[in-house]
């Protein structure tokens, strides 16, 4: 349990205490039967109880992908030197080299944080560590996954050049700001990532005073935001001007899949980048066939028999030998490649049926390649052709892929199933294969039968995705240090790289776009916000003061809400994006949306609105020019959105978007229209 007062006259209370959360937030996490819930619920003073909720990790090229520079200008690198990053994940191995603190200076004084007694490695780049497991803070720091490492080295980790997967996608691995500071705080394990655990570190890194949160986690599915540990405690860290980046989920391309709601976080959607790893099969009558696997293993390229087990799980496999074989093993179901492993066979052939991860490629604890069904068949006519199938796996390539950035299937899509009139997810970032640092505790492939080790790792998920924004976030942070939440996600989305071509789900999977972080330092205006706005959008979603006290950790009295923020609408939050959720198609709409710019550029400019749109949807914009001046740094104007929404062939809803451009910065806002009833 989260939240309340625990007598403190029962004898056992202290046992039961897993933590106080005291230096930002304010409450305790404790063990509770059913019946004392109920009592402590009923008490004064006792704002709101949580249930215990487990979260998961939501698992080179892709920072040049992206335009970053490799810098190393001293002043640049000076910048980067304040920014203290808080990793919310499953620790760190701090023996890679993308973790060297050569040439960095002391930590900067606004750092209060400190480095867990057991945690020995803490030096000018690993500022701070610290561990959580169930009010347990004395385990290990030490990554034994390699999740927490993977996404720590990608939102800054050091360059080091000639970084490969065993000689598979060299180059120079690198983070968005390689002098930036890391703290470390690790909350997953084995078991998953546990709510209260998620809220101590949320709660130590407030107080410890880094900059950007990175919390690549996320429940199965969004939870109302007061239900939902990490929104509670990114409230919390944005209201102090701390900026947070999440995951947008792993479970596309379901829509309203993704997990990771809140209005105050950047929640953030997996996309590609131009270099594709594939893996090839050669057969004996010449045919090749290309799948998606990550094979990096010693004596490839050697025939082999191929041969049809009858399926490939623990029971089918179980005291076979198929030594020197390669299995045709039928649909990716159920399959084990340790049982296949254990029969000696060389590798197998899997198929995934439809489109399913058809661009992403996973490592195995033995030789396989996923190939689509199309494909399958050709090797199973093969195969049925001859007494003597011969079959030969090829180590993993890259290849150009020139269809990037798209998104990846496996990326969760919105709609936002919390508020429908907020897109989520916010922001698209590279996700799929990507190279960064890894843990000599963990195996290449996860799996505990594959005996491999590497210092650099390629794995894909969202998990991989939310870092790069963290990088980027980290990035503007350096350039803009006082810059608040709100106004870095507005720079980081008005100033993405438009996407869509090919995209059904649209701004429902990759929200404004591929983040551009080159452009984000500069966007000219910015959509902020502050605390009381995003009370003033929990009023409007229809929050009671009981609720809002949950989320602010203020007083029920005091977190009553206005009869005009009661009065307002969730779409008046000024937010980058606009979200206009309607009944069906054919139904007639009309919403508007009042916005606020804030002039981050030259004092005199003049921005005048351009509209791009679709047939069957309208949009509005008054007044179409602002002028900016030293003493007018914000102006307001309304957006109006109306119409009739159009079925479209292979599209949910229809896109649109306003541009404000001053000739030099373009500041553009995605508006999607679609109809939720068909997602409910």
């Amino acid at each position: 349990m989260i939240g309340g007062v625990l007598d403190a006259d029962s004898s056992s209370a202290a046992d039961r205490v897993v933590y106080h959360y005291s230096r930002s937030l304010h409450g305790f996490a404790a063990r509770l039967t059913d019946d004392e819930k109920n009592r402590l619920a009923g008490m004064d003073g006792v704002l709101s109880i949580h249930e215990k909720v487990v979260y998961w990790p939501q698992t080179t090229r892709s920072w040049d992908f992206l335009g970053v520079p490799r810098h190393n200008d001293p002043t640049r690198l000076k910048f980067e030197n304040d920014v203290i990053i808080g990793m919310v994940d499953s620790g760190i191995w701090p023996g890679s080299e993308s973790f060297s603190d050569e040439g960095l200076p002391p930590p900067p004084a606004k750092w209060k944080g400190v480095c867990s007694k057991n945690f020995t490695s803490c030096n000018n780049k690993i500022i701070g560590a610290r561990s959580y497991y169930g009010g347990n803070t004395t385990l290990s720091v030490l990554d034994r996954e390699g999740h927490g490492t993977h996404t720590a080295s990608t939102a800054a980790g050091r360059a080091v050049a000639g970084a490969s997967l065993g000689g598979l996608a060299g180059g120079t691995a690198r983070g968005a700001v390689p002098a930036a500071r890391l703290a470390i705080y690790k909350v997953c394990w084995e078991d998953g990532c546990s709510s209260e655990d998620i809220l101590a570190a949320f709660d130590d890194a407030i107080a410890d005073g880094v900059d950007v949160i990175s919390a690549s986690l996320g429940s199965v599915f969004a939870q109302d935001y007061a239900a939902d540990t990490m929104a509670v405690g990114a409230f919390h860290a944005v209201r102090r001007g701390v900026v947070v980046s999440v995951s947008a989920g792993n479970s596309g391309p379901m829509l309203g899949s993704v997990s990771n709601v809140a209005p105050w976080t950047i929640s953030v959607a997996a996309t590609h980048t131009d270099r594709r790893i594939i893996s090839e099969l050669v057969l004996g009558n010449g045919r090749r066939v290309v799948g998606s696997a990550i094979t990096v293993f010693p004596n490839l390229g050697k025939p082999s028999l191929l041969m049809d087990p009858g399926g490939c799980d623990h029971e089918q496999l179980d005291g076979k030998r198929y030594k020197g074989a390669v299995l045709l093993c039928g649909m990716a179901i159920g399959i084990s490649s340790e049982a296949i492993g254990l029969t000696g066979a060389d590798g197998a052939i899997v198929y995934m049926f439809g489109d399913e991860n058809k661009d992403t490629a996973f490592s195995f604890s033995i030789p396989a390649v996923i190939v689509m069904e199309k494909e399958f068949d050709h090797i199973i006519d093969y195969y049925n052709s001859t007494s003597h199938p011969m079959v030969t796996v090829k180590k993993s390539v890259t290849v150009k892929n020139a269809a990037a950035p798209s998104v990846a299937e496996f990326s969760s899509r919105g709609p936002n199933r919390v508020t429908y009139g907020v897109l989520k997810p916010d922001i698209g970032a590279p996700g799929v294969d990507i190279l960064a640092a890894w843990t000599p505790e963990a195996t290449l492939s996860g799996s505990e039968v594959d005996s491999r080790r590497t210092k650099y790792n390629i794995i894909s998920g969202t998990s991989m995705a939310c870092p790069h924004v963290t990088g980027a976030a980290a990035y503007v942070k350096s350039v803009h240090p006082g810059w608040s939440h709100a106004a870095v996600q507005s720079a980081l989305m008005t100033t993405a790289t438009p996407m869509g071509s090919g995209e059904p789900e649209a701004e429902l999977a990759y929200g404004a776009g591929q983040v551009d972080p080159m452009r984000a330092r500069y966007p000219g205006l910015v959509y902020d916000a502050t605390e009381d706005d995003y009370v003033g959008f929990l009023c409007a979603q229809g929050y009671n003061s009981s609720q809002l006290a949950a989320m602010t950790g203020r007083s029920a009295s005091a977190a009553a809400c206005s009869a005009e923020a009661r009065a307002g609408a969730v779409g008046d939050l000024n937010y980058p994006s606009i979200a206009v959720p309607v009944l069906n198609y054919g139904v007639g709409f009309a919403a508007e949306f009042p916005r606020t710019v804030t002039n981050v550029g030259p004092a005199d400019s003049v921005y005048r609105a351009t509209v791009t749109t679709v047939p069957g949807v309208d949009v509005a914009v008054t007044p179409d020019e602002l002028a900016f001046s030293a003493g007018t740094k914000k102006l307001s104007f309304k957006v109006r959105v109306s119409g009739t929404l159009l079925p479209a062939n292979g599209t949910l809803g229809a896109s649109a978007s306003v541009v404000w451009s001053d000739g030099r910065h373009h500041v553009r806002s995605p508006i999607y229209v679609f109809p939720h009833k068909h997602v409910m």
